[in-house]
């Protein structure tokens, strides 16, 4: 659905078609995690806007569509509407506001919170881009404004103000009583003992209410229901398999988790549509059926279409656009080039300008209709090409040419916990292999054995030492047990049980961690009596690059933004360590950095573990700062000798704001006229400490 999101607002252009988003909510069926307030928001303004919607698009990825709703009742009775010069009691509106699911805060900053101060309401509504400020003169209301939540500053006037309910159900003392009664009628046993009843029956939303939605409400609707009467319903040849997917997932989640008896679930069908109910939905409204075959019955219309060639880029060919210059050779039609970024635009330039292929840069789509050059590009995070066969017309879009690789999207994962060294299961564990008990060392699993303590059976995990001793461990303790990471598991040593040689082993490493911290906090010490240079930053400039920043920043991410800022304004040496798992914004943070430093008139200095590494650097660092006169070079064997030479020389003159490359920046020849600051992208010490060498110097 995003993906095709993105295709129709670039191929709508100027054109007022509403696209209106209907988000998932973004958690596995039956967690325990409730949906964030932005999505909650997105979803109730489209809710409240779609019955009423006369011309629009509605993109629903299957899952999303297979999620049963509050009724549009519920909608209708939860909103309202303030008007200036409305008669306004503030107590009465902060109980309403309550009821509906509002949170009462000190300063409103988020979707679903409101604050009173004197005769002033803030409130943030549902399925609003901003805040509003309603000023009050007695009980009248005298203005609304809407306001910025991070300066708290108001924008503009305006004469009236819809509020949408903070949730997808009632939490009002009708909506308590409802979900209790439905909550007894379906569940045995105490409720009282459920977390989730007592913290509904105390007018709590618990994370994960929103799946007992329908024990809120006497009935459910479905997206279907919202739809206006004239719509249509287009689907992709994929829906069918999609929704039998997420059905049987949902499935697997209620048997894998319907045996707690403090968070009992709900059957499927009464939260979810079962595939036989989506295509009947389907059925009341006309339908058209996308496909990528074609089509010899009548009844359908097949399109002067054609699949996209792949025009891979091959960086090791002698003539990397051959394939590229083959097609273009035998299209008679246009050809509008779609890159990601402005400088992944300008990228794509410099590279075909280079082999002769010159392009002319367009604004957008309409703008490339409106003229009659052949080739053209633009700027379009496009993820498929387009190719009409009548007329000929083609659209290249960047995976077409680099493959998955330019596609920079932020991968969101889960917190997990070493799942490699502690065993969950004791599925995992293979006869002889070796583990390690945390206070017996290493010995192999034998497997499972019953024995009888005392008057009960127990199962006990069997593990063999040096000797032939045997060592049972209650499963109750499997916790004591990890995975043995050491050298091959054939030849793993396994220490004797009462000879001291694992408190041996472990003293030793405790040891080895003491002259570690030692030798740390003697460095630390010199670092605190060390002065560096301390830097300035130009916020206004600063938050212009960070605004270009096309992602959000986790707040892991941000929080080592800011670490890293605050250490460039202090004036001792500084030294961060920044770790996280491939996609998780590590780059971002050192593109911050340098951008600081950069801006102060200091080099930086990128350093790579490799060739491959530095070239993608290379690319990232300049699509990240196209907007920005700031000169970025690498030294890497893809550059030739005089390309190098060039490149020092300009070094050495201050000509180069930016260096990337491998170990060839720890050479003797390179030189910096001022340098300010160091990225080491490398996970080897003895390369760390020669670059902290450089610095020295």
């Amino acid at each position: 659905a995003a993906q095709l999101d993105s295709a129709l607002r670039f191929f709508l252009g100027e054109n007022d078609v509403p696209l209106v988003p209907f988000p998932d909510w973004e958690t596995l069926p039956y967690d325990a995690f409730s949906p964030h307030q932005d999505i909650i928001s997105e979803r109730l303004a489209a809710l409240a806007q779609l019955p009423t919607l006369r011309r629009g698009i509605l993109l629903v990825p299957v899952p999303t569509l297979m999620h049963r709703l509050a009724p549009r009742d519920y909608l209708d009775a939860h909103s309202l509407l303030l008007d200036t010069g409305q008669t306004l009691g503030l107590e009465a509106m902060r109980l309403r506001l309550e009821a509906a699911g509002y949170r009462c805060v000190a300063t409103v900053m988020e979707h679903g919170e409101f604050a009173v101060r004197g005769s002033l309401l803030d409130l943030y509504p549902m399925g609003s881009p901003l805040p509003y400020r309603i000023e009050l003169f007695d009980e009248e209301v005298e203005s609304i404004r809407r306001f910025d939540p991070e300066s708290q500053r108001s924008i503009e006037s305006v004469g009236q103000v819809r509020l949408l309910p903070a949730r997808e159900f009632p939490l009002d003392e009708n909506g308590i009583t409802r979900f209790r009664q439905g909550w007894r009628a379906r569940f045995e046993g105490d409720p009282q003992q459920s977390p989730v009843y007592r913290d509904v029956s105390n007018a709590l939303a618990p994370s994960g209410i929103e799946y007992y939605l329908p024990l809120f409400h006497e009935r459910t609707h479905t997206l279907f229901d919202y739809l206006p009467d004239a719509s249509l319903i287009l689907t992709t040849d994929t829906v069918e398999q999609a929704a039998q997917t997420f059905w049987q997932e949902i499935g697997e989640r209620h048997e894998q988790l319907g045996h707690d008896r403090e968070r009992p679930l709900l059957p499927p069908v009464e939260m979810f549509l079962p595939v036989p109910e989506v295509f009947a939905g389907f059925r009341t409204r006309p339908r058209v059926q996308f496909q990528h075959f074609e089509l010899e019955s009548a009844h359908g219309t097949n399109f002067a279409t054609a699949a996209p060639p792949s025009l891979n880029l091959d960086v090791r060919a002698a003539n990397p656009t051959a394939t590229l210059e083959a097609f273009l050779a035998g299209f008679d039609g246009r050809v509008l080039f779609a890159a990601e970024t402005t400088g992944r635009r300008e990228y794509l330039l410099e590279l075909l300008r280079g082999h002769d292929i010159h392009p002319s840069p367009v604004e957008n789509w309409t703008d490339f209709l409106d003229n009659d050059t052949r080739l053209g590009i633009t700027v379009a995070p496009l993820e498929q090409g387009l190719l009409l066969t009548d007329p000929p017309l083609a659209i290249i879009a960047e995976p077409q040419l680099f493959g998955l690789q330019v596609l920079q999207r932020r991968r969101r994962k889960r917190a997990e916990r070493d799942t490699d060294a502690i065993i969950r299961n004791l599925a995992e564990l293979t006869i002889g292999a070796p583990v390690v008990h945390e206070d017996h060392g290493v010995g192999r699993y034998l497997g499972l054995q019953t024995l009888r303590v005392g008057d009960t059976d127990t199962e006990f995990l069997t593990l063999e030492y040096a000797g032939g001793d045997k060592l049972y461990v209650p499963v109750s303790s499997l916790h004591l047990i990890s995975r043995y990471t050491g050298a091959a598991p054939d030849s793993a040593p396994l220490h004797k049980l009462g000879s001291g040689q694992w408190e041996k082993a472990k003293r030793k490493a405790t040891e080895k961690v003491r002259d570690v911290a030692a030798e740390l906090l003697a460095i630390y010490a010199r670092r605190e009596a060390r002065h560096g240079y301390q830097y300035h930053i130009d916020e206004a400039q600063y938050r212009a690059f960070a605004a270009e920043f096309p992602f959000e920043e986790t707040p892991d991410q941000q929080a080592a933004i800011d670490n890293v800022l605050a250490s460039m304004r202090d004036d001792k040496p500084m030294d961060h360590l920044v770790c996280g798992d491939v996609g998780f914004g590590k780059t971002e943070v050192a593109m911050r950095a340098a951008f600081v430093a950069v801006q102060a008139g200091k080099q930086v200095a990128l350093l790579t573990p490799t060739t491959l590494l530095t070239r993608q650097h290379l690319e990232n660092f300049r699509d990240r700062f196209a907007n920005w006169p700031v000169r970025i070079e690498s030294l890497s064997r893809f550059r030739s000798k005089q390309e190098q030479s060039q490149v020092l020389t300009d070094l050495r003159e201050g000509k180069v704001d930016i260096l990337i490359g491998t170990h060839k920046l720890l050479q003797d020849g390179v030189k910096y006229r001022n340098l300010g600051l160091a990225i080491i992208d490398e996970d080897k010490a003895q390369t760390m400490l020669k670059m902290l060498d450089v610095l020295d110097e």
